[in-house]
């Protein structure tokens, strides 16, 4: 295709092009919706026409004619822009899910905190509230002597393990010795609270009923998940009853089934025998 005919297809297009304005003003029926598709089309292919004939006449080169690929592009571009939005949709929607996730997990953790707080400061009463043993009434000493001589070179196990058999056979007193020794001297080790029950163990067993519950609450204080803080729990309310402080031995009763559900039944059967003889509410 030469320049100049080039050129008379371009005047040709545009006249065309000036006579569609005219077109379109002119209502469409319904019924011609086809005819309006293939007047875009025409009109589609004109401006490319209109555009290849300036080139050639701007350019002087030879001009290069190639399929029109524009609604294919926009088609695809689309689509790619909907399988965005798409994805943003959902992620979007994981992160709303997963703050909500947290949000919740941080209002449990501070509840149990609140929560812990306040039993922390419950027990702290209840330690305040103690009294010595009156003066008049000397704990009993049941097993009549004592064979604990403190070792001057003893591991924190090897403490614990003596004291235990003293307890064990009998030497009430002499285990009472060895626990405080090893409370006083290993005070922050693992075993300290455990030392504290078995000390509570040998002054109750003695009748010192009041300074038996400092012990006990020294070794249940943060409520530890242990086998023997059950009976602990118990032993305390029972020495709180014994010392005539039923309310707080309520108080701690009252939090026996919630911290220790699997409890076993004999230790069970103790709180309830407590909370009887506490007079404890229903």
């Amino acid at each position: 295709m030469t320049l100049r005919r080039l050129a008379l297809a371009s005047a040709a297009v545009l006249t065309l092009v000036s006579a569609a304005p005219a077109l379109a003003q002119t209502p469409i029926d319904p019924l011609d919706a086809r005819d309006a598709r293939r007047l875009d089309r025409m009109e589609q292919v004109m401006r490319e026409l209109r555009s290849i004939v300036f080139q050639g006449r701007d350019s002087g080169k030879p001009v290069v004619v190639q399929p029109a690929e524009t609604d294919y592009q926009l088609q695809e571009l689309t689509r790619r822009i909907a399988d965005l939005e798409q994805a943003l949709t959902r992620v979007n929607g994981q992160l709303e899910t997963t703050n909500h996730d947290l949000e919740l997990v941080k209002r449990d953790a501070e509840a149990v905190k609140r929560d812990n707080k306040a039993l922390a400061d419950r027990l702290g009463g209840v330690e305040q509230r103690q009294v010595a043993p009156a003066p008049d009434t000397p704990a009993p000493d049941l097993a009549g002597g004592s064979a604990y001589a403190a070792a001057p070179v003893q591991t924190a196990s090897e403490a614990f393990t003596a004291a235990r058999q003293l307890m064990l056979g009998g030497d009430y007193t002499g285990a009472e010795e060895a626990f405080r020794d090893y409370v006083g001297r290993y005070e922050d080790s693992a075993k300290a609270p455990e030392a504290r029950y078995w000390l509570g163990k040998t002054l109750a067993a003695r009748g010192a009923n009041a300074d038996a519950a400092q012990a006990y609450i020294g070794a249940i204080r943060g409520w530890p998940a242990t086998a023997w803080a059950p009976d602990a729990t118990v032993e305390l309310a029972r020495s709180l009853v014994a010392i005539k402080k039923p309310t707080d031995a309520c108080q701690i009763l009252g939090e026996f089934d919630r911290r220790y559900p699997k409890a076993t039944a004999a230790v069970k059967d103790r709180a309830t025998a407590a909370r009887t003889q506490a007079k404890c509410a229903v």
